[in-house]
């Protein structure tokens, strides 16, 4: 049902990588949703999309996703991940140009080297929303993968200019941007800020609560989960407990031999029994782990948002994460949760305060849920979504 009628009814076009499981894909499907319910027609263009893997939204029929690509690799011997993935949203787009008619707004984010191609559209507006600038996510540690990155990284910031409006996650990261493409900051070229929302409806207040600390990210080095084992390490608590879920792909050598890494260090130290791994769980599953948690542990540093500790507020849960980036914006520090130094030391000591204290995550998370729902609500985010849309197909940029 429609949460009202649209000023015009749009054909809307979301063209995304890999429509697996992560922070970047929820927001395209909370976009996706959330334009269809003001009364848009929303397609999702794609190269890669497993049906077992994937928001249970993306199967429902709310609206149509199409995959082109999906033959073509993603890595070449565990190499060129960069150039595979341009190769393949190329491939998307260049269908997209050839086989559809023409979109009204067409929104493409994580590779802007397809903006140029969808471009060709003449009557459609391309709207890029930005996560992170990709080369600061890529290495540059040796002489070859620097040359590699060149060309790369000039023509990110060469195609990202050329959409006709830029969103970004939030402050820190529209900070980053200006900081990271200086010739686009230097034409005057500032992105708008939408932050990433969650369906708050979908968590209900928790009768009863484990002492279980949990941790949800997707199984990358960057997500720094080691962090969390250690810091449970230190608890010395033999009544608590840890649990690590999240997104896990079998084809992405990184995530097996991650989940490999983090098995071993929980064995070293001496934890092993009382921390359960749980790979790729659905959006139920994950709902039920924050519903018997005691608070959420979110490891990450200098991350560009964090989906996931606005989610555990939404679930009524405090969160513990580190004091930079995204979570700055969203973790209210000793009213939602608390904000730390990227050490075990202070990880633990905050963990410990609820461990002394259940009451006080109780206390938090009621606090957090009120937060959420005043600030970032999927409502929230679809009024705001859908006003840039609007206004930039009829050609206002503010």
């Amino acid at each position: 049902m429609a949460k009202g009628k649209a000023t015009s009814e749009l054909n809307i076009a979301i063209i995304h990588p890999d429509l697996g499981i992560g922070g970047a894909e929820r927001l395209i499907v909370d976009a996706a949703v959330e334009l269809a319910s003001h009364g848009h027609k929303v397609h999702i263009f794609a190269a890669h999309h497993d049906k077992n893997r994937c928001f249970e939204e993306t199967i429902s029929g709310t609206f149509p996703v199409t995959v082109y690509g999906s033959f073509l690799p993603r890595h070449v011997f565990y190499r060129l991940h960069a150039l595979c993935a341009y190769l393949r949203c190329l491939f998307v787009a260049f269908c997209m140009l050839f086989l559809w008619p023409s979109f009204d707004v067409i929104i493409a984010d994580q590779v802007s080297v397809v903006i140029p191609i969808l471009k060709l559209k003449r009557s459609a507006k391309i709207v890029f929303y930005c996560h992170f600038p990709d080369l600061l996510l890529a290495q540059h540690t040796t002489f070859l993968r620097k040359l590699y990155r060149i060309p790369i990284d000039y023509v990110e910031e060469v195609t990202t200019g050329m959409a006709d409006l830029i969103l970004v996650n939030s402050n820190f990261t529209a900070s980053t941007f200006a900081n990271t493409f200086i010739h686009l900051n230097a034409k005057g070229i500032r992105p708008a800020v939408l932050y990433p929302a969650v369906n708050v409806d979908q968590f209900k207040e928790p009768s009863s609560f484990k002492l279980n600390f949990l941790s949800i990210n997707r199984f990358e080095r960057k997500k720094n989960i080691e962090l969390a084992i250690s810091a449970f390490a230190m608890l010395h608590s033999p009544e608590a407990s840890l649990t690590i879920a999240g997104g896990f792909d079998i084809r992405l050598k990184e995530n097996v031999e991650y989940l490999e890494e983090l098995k071993a260090l929980a064995e070293r130290e001496g934890v092993s029994n009382r921390i359960r791994f749980i790979t790729s769980c659905s959006t139920t599953e994950r709902n039920a782990l924050l519903s018997e948690c005691l608070c959420v542990i979110y490891t990450p540093k200098d991350e560009h948002f964090g989906i996931v500790p606005v989610e555990a507020m939404a679930a009524y849960k405090p969160v513990i994460a580190c004091n930079s980036g995204g979570p700055l914006e969203s973790v209210k520090n000793d009213e939602t949760g608390f904000l730390c130094d990227p050490i075990p030391e202070e990880f633990s000591s905050a963990m410990a305060k609820f461990i002394k204290d259940p009451k006080e995550a109780e206390r938090m998370g009621r606090e957090a849920r009120k937060h959420v729902v005043d600030s970032f609500s999927t409502h929230t985010f679809g009024q705001s979504l859908n006003r840039y849309i609007v206004d930039i197909h009829r050609g206002k940029e503010d």
